[in-house]
């Protein structure tokens, strides 16, 4: 009886610690996949103008904080960036410094740099430096598009 309780208990860690190693490739798996969204979404941003970008990676549910105000959903964002002074000579690039994605894969985040890039009324070159912050969800066609920005 002694010997079964043995076995089963072993039987029980290996099956364990298998399962242990498939979460790991997953969660690396899902970082990867937010890193190359987060990569596009910046590329984008570059090539078709920001708002395009926000409008394309956000969710139907999406939040953006501005100007510490909220901005409530796809189509409030879309208003918003509608009331913005149009001006090609913008632009914003960023990268993450972090990623981490939850257990289950169905949510993310990341974190780092972001320069804005604008010019004055005299021509002269303005840099806004800062942090930011996106929390990712995962949209049942399996894409992912932030929740928070």
């Amino acid at each position: 009886m002694e010997n079964l309780k043995f076995l089963s208990l072993l039987i029980f860690l290996l099956i364990y610690s298998c399962n242990m190693g498939d979460k790991k490739i997953s969660v690396e798996k899902w970082e990867s996949e937010i890193l190359e969204t987060e990569q596009n979404f910046a590329k984008m941003a570059m090539e078709d103008g920001i708002d395009k970008a926000f409008l394309f990676y956000a969710a139907d549910d999406a939040v953006l904080m501005r100007n510490n105000n909220l901005v409530i959903g796809k189509n409030a964002i879309k208003k918003h960036f509608e009331n913005q002074k149009s001006n090609d000579d913008v632009s914003l690039t960023w990268e993450p410094d972090f990623i981490d994605v939850s257990k289950s894969g169905d949510l993310g985040y990341t974190y780092g740099k972001y320069i804005f890039t604008s010019f004055d009324s005299n021509g002269n070159k303005v840099e806004s430096n800062g942090i930011f912050h996106t929390v990712w969800k995962r949209q049942p066609d399996r894409t992912w598009r932030f929740v928070w920005d």
